[in-house]
């Protein structure tokens, strides 16, 4: 389960409707399953390519596991947005995702936050789990 404040919650809504039409992204900084902080980023993908894929540079990892660490936190996840279209992994997404994070998706439609949804991938990579979010 991911525990996340409507507030945060709302932080990443604002985050990924400036983006539309593009992905935007970030991540999840806390402790456990709990979200306490995000780190929103720019897409670093090509703009061809931006508007169903992002990209997050390892500077910007670097950042964000820095921010994590000021704050006596860890990187516990990434989310980002499916413009225009449902808030279910990619394979794209498998192929990039590492088991041990949570993965917010966030659907946006027509410019407007719809709902989000958190997965886990499997040790073994083969395919992504729901997991439940409660917003508190």
């Amino acid at each position: 389960m991911l525990l996340i404040s409507k507030e945060l919650l709302d932080q990443i809504y604002v985050h990924v409707e400036k983006a539309y039409p593009e992905e935007g992204a970030g991540f999840l900084i806390g402790d456990g399953g709990k979200v306490e902080n995000i780190f929103s980023l720019p897409n670093a993908r090509e703009d061809e390519a931006r508007h169903n894929r992002f990209l997050i540079t390892p500077e910007d990892y670097l950042k964000a596991e820095l921010t994590a660490d000021s704050l006596g936190l860890s990187l516990i996840g990434v989310f980002h947005s499916h413009p225009d279209c449902p808030n279910v992994p990619s394979e794209y997404d498998r192929e990039w995702a590492q088991p041990f994070f949570s993965y917010i998706i966030t659907r946006v439609d027509e410019g407007k936050a719809v709902n989000s949804r958190s997965w886990r991938l499997l040790e073994d990579r083969s395919r992504f789990e729901e997991e439940e979010v409660q917003i508190l």
